[in-house]
């Protein structure tokens, strides 16, 4: 039955709805703020007005060289101006971007060429030989683009042209190819499969559009922002900053690698206001050698996520100047979808207690519909900070689903929610906190124990500088925590002295019962490898 308000002059037409699309905020930006950098890599500046026309450029070329609608363009490389201009360009002409985890195998990559039916393929340099083995492997040869960064010498050139040279070809006016729904493909992130092949995550205009804004609200992009790219663009699209940080019509600094001494000194020097990291990359910070650091003589905020980070981690990282906050999401949400976000009274509190509660996962970000701790019934668990379950999502900024595998699609998406696989508990407050993966809970003699509290004890001993904790096979209790552990340069510990410290700090049926020193495994994005470390614990003699 039909009301007032279903009459046709008050449907959806051409002047009040548009499809939301990330292009928008580089068009706005550069037709507000033309002259304004837009990006800064070493001593080049690229203004807004320079960056909308490049990325043009690109979309023309693509077109020239037959990628239009549907069709998947990858980019293997750091994080320089050419991978920004693709997070534009690409979807421009129509096509769908494949940002590339630059530490992936080349067998891996040849997978991705051959699932992603990749057209085109735009390389940096220093990853050519990976590059070179993928293509050797790889069924489908996609065309090849380098990019001769200025700040990179060696590597050897694979493509038929160069990327400035290829973006010569293109028309600087070209036509935008804005969507004509916003549901269309937009770009497809891989994520980091511990077996088998990666699964293609498919992300839309409208999901990319409404986590970027979400970004600017709660991280506080302005107009004076200062962003510099401490995280992989590569990764969930740099959270989704590559397009908040232009919506906000903020400056991207871009970053190759990460070197803590560069970091301090392009903070100081750009007089940065932004960034983001794994807290990898904030431990690194936090422990950075004396000579490398300089004194914050202004705010910096940090956004970390991507792993839980241990309160150690942010307190240090507090003691330095930088005002942290915490992120929780995957890739299949777009990055960010909760956020711990601060309550005026935790100013009173002590910094370790602070710290406490900043390392909890928080609660959904605005433009998230919900989310939501359910045990197997999919009832919410009681809000005591006690009882286990699973977070769910729902929102616009949930993938589209996985590209070719509609079972793993249908599994994700059981009971109208996507389940995330991450274990955790609501407090009182209604914050969320993350006990654990699924996969990593150590159920030792029938009880659960969760692996980053462990870890969170581990990293609160003074000479730790980095913890992983995982289950080891065991006849009597079936499972034992046993603790990978990389001390801090310089410091001395003894299995003994750590499993004396978790005693006096952890239930005793939590306490490791093996301890492991030594470098840790890491992916790309600062995530440390626990599959690599289980296999490792079978294997340990008994």
């Amino acid at each position: 039955m039909s009301g007032i308000y279903d009459e046709p002059h008050l449907q959806r037409g051409p002047a009040n709805h548009a499809p939301l699309t990330p292009l928008s905020f580089l068009v706005r930006a550069a037709a507000i703020y033309p002259d304004k950098a837009a990006v800064i890599h070493g001593d080049r500046v690229i203004t807004y007005g320079e960056l909308l026309t490049r990325c043009r450029r690109l979309a023309g070329a693509l077109r020239a060289h037959g990628i239009g609608k549907g069709d998947t363009v990858s980019v293997m490389a750091p994080n320089v101006p050419a991978m920004l201009e693709a997070h534009y360009g690409v979807a421009m002409a129509g096509a769908v971007l494949n940002a590339l985890n630059y530490r992936l195998d080349a067998k891996t990559i040849a997978f991705i060429f051959g699932h992603a039916e990749t057209k085109l393929l735009i390389t940096d340099r220093e990853f050519s030989p990976t590059i070179k083995e993928a293509l050797a492997l790889a069924a489908r040869k996609p065309l090849v683009i380098d990019i001769d960064d200025p700040l990179y010498s060696g590597g050897e050139k694979l493509g038929t042209m160069d990327y400035e040279a290829f973006l010569a070809t293109g028309d600087p006016d070209a036509d935008i190819s804005l969507p004509d729904d916003e549901w269309q493909a937009y770009s497809l992130n891989y994520t980091s499969g511990t077996t088998g092949n990666p699964k293609g995550v498919v992300y839309h205009h409208r999901g990319a559009f409404l986590n970027a804004v979400g970004d600017v609200l709660y991280f506080g992009l302005s107009l004076q922002t200062v962003y510099l790219w401490t995280l992989p663009m590569f990764h969930c699209n740099g959270w989704c900053y590559t397009w908040a940080v232009t919506a906000a019509c903020g400056t991207h600094v871009c970053l190759r690698r990460i070197d803590p001494a560069m970091i301090f000194a392009l903070i100081e020097q750009h007089r940065v206001t932004h960034l983001c990291g794994a807290p990898i990359v904030l431990n690194l910070l936090a422990h950075a050698p004396e000579s490398a650091r300089r004194r914050l003589d202004h705010p910096v905020k940090v956004m970390t996520g991507g792993a839980a980070p241990p309160s150690t981690i942010i307190a240090n990282m507090e003691k330095l100047g930088f005002a942290v906050t915490h992120g929780y999401g995957l890739t299949e949400s777009y990055g960010p979808a909760t956020i711990c976000f601060a309550q005026d009274d935790w100013a009173d509190m002590s910094l370790a207690e602070r710290a406490a509660r900043m390392a909890r996962q928080g609660m959904e970000v605005a433009t998230l519909a919900g989310a939501r701790v359910v045990d197997k019934d999919l009832d919410d668990v009681p809000a005591d900070g006690t009882v286990i379950g699973e977070i769910v999502l729902r929102a616009n900024t949930v993938m589209k689903g996985y590209l070719k595998n509609p079972r793993a699609t249908a599994e994700a998406f059981a009971s109208g929610w996507f389940h995330t696989g991450d274990l955790a508990v609501r407090h009182p407050d209604g914050y969320i906190e993350v006990k654990d993966r699924a996969k990593d809970i150590i159920i030792s003699g029938g009880e659960n124990i969760s692996s980053l509290e462990v870890e969170e004890a581990l990293y609160k001993h003074p000479a730790v500088m980095e913890a992983a904790v995982v289950a080891r096979p065991d006849e009597k209790w079936g499972e034992t925590p046993c603790a990978f552990v990389a001390l801090k340069p310089g410091a001395a510990a003894t299995a003994d002295d750590v499993v004396a410290f978790c005693r006096a700090n952890l239930a005793h049926f939590k306490v490791p019962h093996t301890v492991v020193f030594g470098p840790l495994p890491k992916t790309s994005t600062g995530k440390i490898q626990k599959y690599l470390l289980r296999e490792q614990a079978k294997s340990l003699t008994p």
